[in-house]
């Protein structure tokens, strides 16, 4: 049975159509990709999803309750984690007090002044750390780390909130292929491990083919395909919005995406 059920969710902004009546389902223990050219509605489908932007229209339901219309903080509360293109870190603070705020954030006790925050959920935070492979580095200042390092603590901070379903929006934008194949392989092992139901944004169509269950293909705001990787991959739709008539997503292709 799917945990997150996506139907007909459409965005107008005045007479122009972002999103059109996009529907698709998640699993738990899945990392399904969102593919699409430049402003084919990827990044409006994720806010409106983590309740950054208000639909139009159409349902977005988790275990069939309705997350449309609740505030971006009450969905993370309902088990919707989020990251974004641009790393969300306090550089001034180390690694570990970075997922310690996210952990006081969860808690709701980001306000709580009667006792030393230094100390709150230091032992939660560093677990969370151990799971991205980030612990030998927690006392670092989060603006001393390669920028892939970053991206692990914003991971370790999305992992806080003990999420069922992650929404990750260019997840290795700004990474070399080392590091982005490493990242979302990573995210796959914890999909895997945590039974997360996970949704990511993509460019490279390497990470893609390499790391995605499904794939999903938006164009122009419309959902035109969806499969397995090489059913996306051959879909003659997905081929001419991204390459025109007569090639193919094959080998080469997906070096000059490396």
């Amino acid at each position: 049975m799917s945990l997150l059920e996506v139907r007909q969710l459409s965005k107008r902004f005045g007479g122009n159509i972002a999103v059109d009546e996009v529907s698709f389902v998640l699993n738990p223990g899945e990392l399904l990709a969102l593919i699409g050219p430049n402003g084919a509605g990827k990044s409006t489908t994720f806010n409106m999803m983590g309740g950054q932007l208000p639909a139009s229209q159409g349902s977005v339901k988790l275990d069939g309750k309705e997350l449309l219309g609740l505030s971006s903080r009450n969905i993370a509360h309902q088990g919707v984690g989020r990251t974004f293109q641009i790393a969300a870190t306090f550089a001034s603070l180390s690694v570990v007090e970075n997922v310690q705020m996210a952990l006081l954030s969860h808690h709701r006790r980001i306000f709580s002044f009667w006792r030393p925050a230094a100390g709150l959920y230091r032992d939660e935070a560093m677990h969370l750390l151990g799971q991205v492979n980030m612990q030998d580095q927690a006392e670092r200042p989060c603006s001393e780390l390669a920028y892939g390092d970053v991206k692990r603590v914003e991971l370790a901070m999305s992992l806080a909130g003990n999420p069922r379903v992650l929404l990750m929006d260019e997840p290795t934008a700004g990474m070399a292929p080392a590091e982005r194949h490493a990242l979302v392989g990573l995210v796959k092992e914890l999909v895997v491990q945590r039974q997360l139901a996970v949704l990511f944004t993509e460019h490279s169509m390497d990470v893609v083919f390499a790391h995605a269950d499904r794939v999903i293909v938006l164009a122009r705001g419309k959902l035109i395909a969806q499969g397995s990787v090489d059913e996306v991959r051959q879909h003659p739709k997905v081929q001419e919005v991204y390459f025109g008539s007569g090639k193919t997503m094959g080998p080469d292709i997906l070096q000059e995406g490396a």
